[in-house]
């Protein structure tokens, strides 16, 4: 197909307002009127230009463009050369730039280029492809000369028209070339703001974060209270993981600004990263007064009252949201998360089924299928998992681990065992299946399997946590290769120090190797962050080790009682107290 089509608007130009016609086809005085556009002098104005096309141009033209659609690029290239020339029109030296960047011809891409300037020299996108083709051939002083012509004609829009450049130049691995073009051209404009900050921006792309610093703070200097600059500075120090000093500069700028509603969203979204909730919710409260339309800032006030389990708060917000046509079922969606949180699961349910239209659909239906999973309506939960299988088979991997969870919960683990088994020819190297099938490969005493399929993912991600813990603790359980799960366990415990799952595993390791006491202070130090069964069942264990009987069984009662069909307590309970109470 040629894609430079041309023909159409040539035709009507050319049969509308040929030289030699003796009449305008269907010109009333009106319709001349409204094609001239005249000053004050009497002077047509640059509106009024001549659009007849000479009849041996208009030949050159068709020809080319037939030749275009015949393939034949070389010809039809020539003819739109041939017709700029002879036309002295720029619209056709630019459909001769584009065949000859199409053709990939870089001699003929500069001629065409170098005529298009020359007929029309204020055209901003001539310019910029002068500069993309100079910056891509290293050309550095016509590439500056050409940011120069870029600036002076459009100084609103270069900085758009230069980060497209960039975005280009990227892919091809060329963004030092344009940041260097900036460098000598911000030499030349030492007052020039607006290049200090694009410099900024492309140094981030750069991963050169004090460059971008340093840019970003010459742009202030020279426009202390410029709010694009501003709102950069916080994302580099978020970016940078200093959120105490985005903090401050988002705070101050929102003095400087305090009708400028996008720092202060992205203040809210900090003070939310360093857990200042209350902040947060006065910042949005403000955003919200100012524009009451502003959904979306309503939605993350609402949140942050979830966060906090201020309910009441929260609820109010969203059932106000769900009275907008636009955010109804995402408000619905929340309305059910309230409820469930607060363990109404028969309320959550009615909300959850509400929302059938929207992006929340498919998460809607899976929350309902988990609540139900945990309220043990293990049947009600898999007619709807049915359902949702035949509605969204593009969710093929998520639906398939929600099943396994659903058999899991029915204990039913050769099943799950089963259908991860299958689920790894499709997705051989997705983690979240290799992780489960390796849990499901322990359920069914398959250690090899857990094994294998948790180094598959350590040797992706060395720091994984969750692989690291899994495989320590199947290593000390499994075997007695205590060596080797002190070596996962200990760099899992230097990752995440403060989890209780990873300390209870690293405790239970240390009773395994005879280390009593040192067991039980790390066991208790997981028990008072997560009072989790199977964490309590260790303590216990260790506990009566220690010949601390009474509160062993005093911990084990506590844990039985919320939980008594727990296998880990039970397990604790045949093999440790049967029989010793």
């Amino acid at each position: 197909m040629f894609i430079f089509r041309l023909l159409s608007v040539i035709a009507i130009v050319s049969l509308s307002s040929c030289a030699d016609s003796p009449a305008k086809p269907g010109g009333s005085e009106e319709a001349d009127k409204g094609a001239k556009t005249v000053d004050a002098t009497g002077v047509a104005s640059k509106k009024e230009q001549k659009t007849s096309i000479d009849p041996d141009v208009l030949f050159t033209l068709l020809t080319a463009e037939l030749a275009g659609q015949r393939g034949q690029y070389d010809i039809a290239l020539e003819g739109y050369m041939e017709a700029a020339k002879r036309a002295h029109d720029p619209r056709f030296s630019e459909r001769a730039v584009m065949i000859a960047m199409y053709m990939k011809n870089a001699s003929k891409t500069k001629e065409a280029l170098d005529l298009w300037l020359s007929q029309d020299p204020k055209n901003q996108s001539a310019h910029k492809i002068a500069a993309l083709l100079s910056l891509r051939a290293g050309n550095k002083a016509v590439a500056i000369e050409q940011l120069n012509a870029m600036l002076d004609v459009d100084p609103a829009g270069f900085e758009s028209d230069l980060l497209e450049l960039a975005g280009v130049l990227e892919k091809e691995g060329k963004l030092n070339a344009v940041y260097d073009a900036l460098e000598a051209l911000s030499a030349q404009h030492p007052d020039q703001a607006e290049i200090y900050l694009l410099q900024s921006i492309l140094a981030i792309q750069k991963k050169e974060k004090n460059l971008a610093e340093i840019k970003v703070e010459k742009a202030l200097k020279l426009k202390p209270d410029w709010d694009k600059a501003l709102i950069f500075q916080a994302q580099i120090a978020i970016m940078s993981g200093d959120l105490k000093k985005a903090k401050l500069e988002l705070y101050n700028a929102s003095l400087k600004y305090p009708e400028n509603n996008k720092i202060s969203k992205m203040y809210a979204q900090v003070l939310i990263k360093t857990e200042d909730y209350k902040e947060a919710i006065e910042v949005y409260k403000k955003v919200v007064l100012a524009d009451p339309k502003d959904l979306e800032s309503q939605f993350a006030e609402g949140l942050v009252y979830l966060q906090l389990n201020q309910y009441d708060s929260a609820e109010d917000i969203f059932k106000k949201l769900s009275e907008q046509p636009e955010s109804q079922y995402q408000a619905y969606f929340y309305l059910g998360k309230i409820e469930e949180k607060q363990g109404d699961i028969k309320k959550s349910l009615e909300w959850y089924d509400k929302v059938v239209d929207g992006p929340f659909v498919f998460d809607a239906s899976i929350s309902a299928i988990s609540l139900l999973q945990k309220d043990k309506q293990l049947d009600a939960a898999s007619s709807r998992l049915s359902l949702l299988q035949e509605r969204f088979p593009k969710q093929k991997l998520r639906l398939l681990l929600v099943q396994v969870e659903l058999y899991n919960q029915q204990k039913k683990y050769d099943e799950a065992f089963n259908i991860l088994t299958k689920g790894l020819i499709d997705y051989p190297d997705e983690k979240e299946l290799l992780y489960a099938h390796a849990l499901m490969a322990e359920r069914v005493n398959k250690p090899d399997i857990v094994e294998n399929n948790l180094k598959k993912i350590l040797a992706v991600e060395p720091n994984n946590v969750e692989a690291l813990n899994a495989l320590g603790y199947t290593l000390l359980n499994r075997s007695t290769r205590y060596a080797d799960a002190e070596k996962y366990l200990k760099k899992a415990l230097s990752l995440e120090p403060n989890q209780a799952v990873i300390i209870d595993s690293y405790g239970w390791l240390q009773f395994k190797l005879g280390n009593t006491e040192k067991a039980l202070g790390y066991l208790q130090q997981a028990y008072e962050k997560q009072q989790e069964n199977e964490i309590a069942a260790h303590l216990a264990e260790v506990l009566w080790a220690l010949d601390r009987k009474d509160e062993a069984r005093q911990l084990f009662n506590k844990a039985i009682k919320n939980a008594p069909d727990d296998e880990y307590l039970m397990d604790f309970k045949r093999r440790i107290l049967s029989g010793k109470q």
